[in-house]
């Protein structure tokens, strides 16, 4: 039995090492390239997670400002409601102070002595239209409307117009010592103000002349008067 040739077993090391020599680059090559993919892809996870997390702070603010404009809507909403109710009748009701008015005048231009001739269908045609006029204005206040008589108040221009000063040492100026025509408010807001006169030359003069200059014309009052 003949040995291993030696010359042979030498040649396929040789071989073996050369194939080895020759696969070792390659695997080198992959081996980085591998590292590269790796690196990359975390770079590439960090970059996405950012972007993740950006879009998300912006999706939450753009939930917080469509949240508050929402809440303003809701808020001009219910005011306006509430305005609509209250102030529904606010042409209507300003339309029957001029039937009050006529009504008052009607009962002011009663001469005294035709009140006390105690003629009995007399009497109940002034009594008819006092009636009348209370009931009037008692429905108005049902729906919101007061009268203004600010007698012995302070003059006060957002609801009140003053036509005239009075001199009066007696009482503070820029109080109203005279109501010529009652105003009416609704809510918050004036129908009427009331046309008053305001005394000048009481305590406090000086602080109270500027209070007391006649405010804008109300167009709607004189229409009124």
């Amino acid at each position: 039995m003949s040995g291993a040739n030696p010359n042979q077993s030498e040649r396929e090391t040789a071989m073996s090492d050369q194939a080895k020599d020759e696969r070792a680059p390659e695997e080198i090559e992959a081996t980085q390239a591998s590292g590269e993919r790796a690196e990359g892809g975390v770079d590439g996870d960090y970059e996405a997670l950012v972007r993740l997390l950006k879009e998300n702070e912006e999706l939450k603010d753009r939930a917080l400002r469509v949240a508050a404009e929402m809440e303003n809507l809701r808020r001009r909403t219910a005011r306006d409601v509430h305005d609509a109710r209250t102030y529904a009748v606010a042409n209507f009701a300003r339309d029957m102070l001029s039937v009050s008015d006529n009504l008052r005048r009607a009962l002011d231009a009663i001469p005294t002595e035709a009140k006390a001739s105690g003629d009995a269908g007399f009497k109940a045609l002034i009594e008819g239209v006092d009636l009348t006029e209370r009931a009037m204005l008692s429905a108005l206040e049902r729906h919101g409307v007061k009268k203004l008589a600010p007698e012995g108040e302070k003059f006060d221009p957002n609801f009140h117009q003053a036509m005239f000063e009075v001199p009066n040492a007696d009482v503070p100026a820029g109080t109203v010592v005279q109501v010529v025509q009652p105003g009416y408010s609704i809510g918050e807001r004036v129908l009427r103000p009331a046309m008053v006169g305001v005394s000048k030359g009481g305590p406090k003069a000086a602080a109270a002349e500027a209070a007391v200059e006649p405010g804008p014309v109300n167009e709607q009052a004189e229409k009124d008067a």
